[in-house]
């Protein structure tokens, strides 16, 4: 029982809010980004159900980094150092493939943080780690 709590239900609860987040991100006030500069690249911007299970693993796997991290520092932190794990070396690579737009970084930075903020804080009070 103690590891459902401790564990399980914040990386669970976690790992919907981030999923929330990037999908709401990514879907509605990005997408246009995305695609604009997919079909400039002569592709096609992968939206397909199997992308959307791949960033569901993505987010659950971003969750479960977080709840490691929050055992050893506190919320600030987690949250900055979660988001440069999970945010700012994604960018790196995705940049350094050329697929990154980056005319979203303006609303992406911001939005990623707040992410990466309230997922930390939801794992922090759910583990009552310090």
């Amino acid at each position: 029982m103690n590891c459902l709590k401790k564990t399980i239900l914040p990386v669970l609860l976690a790992t919907i809010w981030i999923s929330i987040s990037e999908f709401v991100r990514n879907e509605f006030l990005l997408k246009s980004y995305w695609t604009d500069h997919y079909q400039k690249l002569g592709l096609i911007f992968p939206s397909k159900p199997v992308n959307g299970a791949v960033w569901g693993l993505w987010s659950m796997l971003f969750a479960i980094a977080i709840l490691i991290i929050s055992r050893k520092f506190s919320l600030v932190q987690t949250t900055l150092l979660s988001w440069f794990v999970g945010f700012v070396f994604m960018w790196v690579v995705i940049g350094n493939l050329g697929v990154l737009p980056y005319g979203i970084l303006f609303a992406a930075v911001p939005l990623s943080l707040l992410e990466a903020c309230v997922a930390a804080l939801i794992i922090k009070k759910l583990t009552n780690y310090p």
